[in-house]
């Protein structure tokens, strides 16, 4: 028997009965495992795919490793600035120092010879005013050496110190103290603290 032609109506009440039909569901776990591999892909192709994100770490970490060398150059070379001035400055004070000291050297013999000259013309009348003029002289010459760091060692009368003076005598005295300075036969002289000429004393021993 011949079929009835399907009328608009008979199509979309099908239409109907398909869409009621229950479907297969996608078990839970199975779509998050699908969730996760897509994840799981993406990010691998983000850290193997980038090599512009590489490049820029590459050259992140030369930049870094240059700035550390420069700045250990720049430490170097102040260092090496500080050290050079350093011995610049002790190189010019040694050489102030040596031609002071030479100076002074040099300067000592005429105050000897000033202080022997009054010490002959002690007591001398007619020589007073020659005297008044070398005692000047002298005056004038301690001044200038005491400006420069000149001290005059004149230890009579104190307890004989080897650092600072020099013993060309000992000499027996009930009236002095051992082992102390009973006469100066030239006077000594430091620099700055520092020793130039001992002292030439007589030291008394005990009698």
């Amino acid at each position: 028997m011949a079929q009835d032609p399907q009328t608009p109506m008979d199509e979309e009440l099908q239409r109907a009965a398909r869409d009621a039909e229950p479907q297969p569901e996608t078990p839970e776990g199975e779509v998050i495992d699908n969730v996760l591999d897509a994840d799981d892909t993406g990010a691998e192709g983000t850290l193997v795919d980038n090599p512009e994100a590489e490049m820029l770490a590459a050259q992140v970490e030369e930049l870094e490793q240059a700035v550390k060398e420069a700045k250990d150059q720049a430490l170097r070379a102040a260092a090496d600035a500080q050290n050079a001035r350093r011995r610049a400055e002790q190189d010019a004070e040694k050489a102030r120092k040596f031609a002071l000291e030479k100076f002074v050297k040099e300067m000592l013999p005429v105050v000897d010879s000033l202080e022997k000259a009054l010490e002959s013309m002690s007591g001398d009348e007619a020589a007073k005013t020659h005297v008044e003029g070398i005692e000047m002289t002298l005056k004038m010459q301690l001044d200038a050496l005491n400006k420069s760091g000149v001290e005059q060692l004149d230890p009579h009368g104190e307890p004989f110190d080897p650092e600072y003076h020099q013993a060309v005598a000992m000499v027996p005295s009930p009236d002095a103290e051992p082992n102390s300075v009973i006469d100066v036969m030239q006077k000594g002289y430091t620099l700055n603290g520092r020793l130039v000429r001992p002292a030439m004393v007589a030291v008394s021993k005990a009698s």
